[in-house]
């Protein structure tokens, strides 16, 4: 059963922008192993991996439905990478999180879908 679905459309250039007024922006949205990826790259590409997670992070509260905030900071949502390059997200959420991110020229944008499993559904009718 579906139980949230998020969108994030982010403009690379902003978020350059902020990263060159706010050199710390990347260590507050990024979690460790995710800062390390970040590190690891260089010019536009660092910019659409940090764009790239931003807007999955932004999906993912809209999906869970409370925002960044008190009951989900960013560093408690991940987004990583299986051996195969596919986005993997973690988060506070007993389910199953669907993650895509895409990018273009001048833009990133991510969906999260997540899913209760059936035996997690209430089922009762009063």
């Amino acid at each position: 059963m579906i139980y949230g679905i998020g969108i994030d459309l982010v403009e690379l250039n902003r978020i350059e922008q902020t990263l060159e007024r706010q050199p710390r922006f990347a260590g507050r949205i990024l979690t460790q192993a995710e800062q390390e990826r970040f590190q690891s790259l260089s010019g536009h590409r660092r910019i659409e991996y940090l764009a790239g997670r931003f807007a999955a992070k932004e999906a993912f509260v809209k999906a869970f439905g409370t925002g960044v905030g008190k009951e989900v900071s960013w560093q408690d949502v991940e987004v990583l990478n299986d051996e195969t390059g596919r986005p993997i997200m973690s988060g506070p959420f007993d389910g199953v999180i669907h993650v895509s991110i895409t990018h273009s020229e001048h833009y990133a944008s991510a969906q999260v879908l997540l899913e209760k499993r059936e035996w997690d559904v209430p089922t009762n009718l009063d």
